[in-house]
């Protein structure tokens, strides 16, 4: 290799090995980002994504290969990595929340020193901000537990990019838009293809494929802790890049319920804050809500919920399921196995005179693990020793796994692989099909179309209802930024 080759290397893996007990998580990668080029890197929930890159950026260390910052070798580790210039912005969010913005930018950045360090700190985030998502609003003295979701991830990608010192030379964004709307992901892609025009490297990570072929220079696909494809992004395509994960290529099939209206519904709200439309959802229906983020789905899910339980306390016979949108706040017990955490919903079902049938509790986890596909070894290991989709796999299957007749889900298919959502989109639809009903929330406007009516939201409120074939991209973002009628 020329030396100039090895010179343009911000950072370089070459046949790393790593594994955790009997399981291999990597064998043998290589892989290596060089600078003024964004590598895209796809594959399924346990492919070894997110091994990989905490090997990159110094989290854990390779039994056997080597690992090399601008051609050198001579060190490893969290501070290694972040000397020769390496960010990430990790899928499950790393932030304080108990603490403001600029306290948080002060940890990341602990060059900021001095008595004026706060205002210092305040100033490089907003403008980071500004520069990432113009127009993003948000309040910089708040504390991060104040923010929503969409709001923190969008802090963390700013204060990663943002150089005290000198710009990071390579930024590695684990399923950044995961809690991103359509507008605010696109002016994140549209930053990435800047910071790379001017020299920065980024490694993209993203089930969204639409992203990565967009965005990436090249692309390389893991599978079962090895690259099996390594090219050029203009050289495939969303066809060609499935087909590398291992999955056959299903075209979606927007068909839409065949199941007769019932004579009143089965969850309805008046207009919110007396506005717009009011809500309703029928027996077997598919209903998606829609619009920018922030703009009232998540509250109205929340409402809804507690219109019919009350509380959060479980009850004799639940009507109503639960899929949270925060897995690490709200959805997992992170102290427990993953059967414990899938089967928590469904005790009422399992118990006997207050007794759980331990029986009964593993073939309900292991037929839900066998069907959505969750990629462990043994369901009594920890939730946090899975992959951020394989939890989320874990919270729809404790969804599903009980005998709700509703089940409302916030963006339940945040950092879930294609394969697996080919796969529970078919799950949905049968259940549906049986009289299940869904109120579904989504950031992707290809779930959005697979409802089979959707309600669209804007500052609050319901402006817009869609069905059948008005459920189209061009009609949900025309209802997002105008007051808009019901259609």
């Amino acid at each position: 290799m020329t030396a100039n080759l090895m010179k343009n290397e911000v950072v370089a893996a070459r046949g790393v090995k790593l594994a955790f007990g009997a399981v291999k998580a990597l064998d043998g990668v290589d892989l290596v980002i060089r600078a003024g080029e964004c590598v895209g890197l796809v594959g399924h929930n346990g492919a070894g994504k997110s091994t990989i890159v905490n090997v990159i950026n110094g989290g854990l260390s390779p039994q056997e290969g080597v690992v090399s910052y601008g051609g050198e070798t001579s060190g490893h580790g969290i501070a290694t990595a972040r000397a020769s210039g390496v960010r990430c912005v990790f899928q499950e969010l790393s932030l304080c929340p108990n603490l403001t913005v600029n306290e948080n930018v002060r940890i990341m950045h602990p060059d900021l020193k001095g008595w004026n360090w706060r205002s210092r700190a305040l100033e490089l985030v907003k403008k980071q901000l500004q520069e990432i998502f113009p127009g993003h609003g948000i309040d910089c003295d708040s504390t991060v537990d104040d923010l929503s979701i969409a709001e923190r991830q969008m802090v963390e990608i700013a204060i990663s990019f943002a150089g005290f010192v000198v710009p990071p030379k390579l930024v590695i964004l684990d399923e950044p838009t995961s809690s991103l709307d359509a507008g605010l992901a696109a002016q994140m892609m549209a930053y990435i293809r800047r910071f790379v025009a001017d020299g920065g490297a980024v490694l993209l990570i993203s089930h969204i494929l639409g992203e990565i072929l967009s965005t990436a220079d090249r692309i390389v696909v893991m599978k079962d802790g090895r690259v099996v494809a390594d090219r050029l992004a203009s050289e495939m395509n969303a066809r060609s890049l499935v087909e590398a994960m291992g999955n056959v290529v299903r075209e979606q099939e927007y068909q839409r319920s065949g199941i007769a209206r019932s004579s009143s519904p089965v969850l309805s709200m008046p207009p919110r804050r007396g506005r717009g439309l009011a809500f309703e959802a029928y027996r077997g229906e598919i209903v998606g809500l829609a619009g920018l983020g922030g703009h009232g789905q998540t509250e109205t899910l929340l409402d809804l919920y507690l219109s019919r339980n009350g509380n959060w306390w479980p009850t004799p016979r639940d009507e109503l399921a639960f899929v949270a949108g925060d897995r690490s706040l709200n959805g997992t017990f992170p102290l427990w196995s993953i059967l414990k955490n899938l089967t928590i919903a469904s005790l009422q079902e399992l118990s006997s005179r207050t007794f759980i049938d331990n029986a009964r509790e593993n073939r309900l986890g292991l037929g839900w693990k066998n069907r959505i596909e969750i990629r462990t070894p043994d369901l009594e290991n920890r939730i946090l020793s899975l992959s951020g989709g394989n939890q989320q796999k874990v919270l729809f299957a404790r969804a599903l796994a009980t005998t709700a007749r509703t089940v409302l889900m916030d963006d339940p298919m945040r950092g879930v692989d294609v394969g697996t959502k080919q796969e529970v989109y078919e799950i949905l639809r049968s259940e549906a099909a049986s009289g299940r009903s869904f109120i579904w929330y989504s950031t992707e406007m290809d779930e959005i179309r697979l409802c089979d009516r959707v309600y669209v939201f804007r500052e609050g409120a319901i402006v817009a209802e869609l069905a059948g074939e008005a459920v189209t991209e061009k009609n949900v973002l025309a209802a997002s930024f105008s007051a808009g009628e019901a259609a």
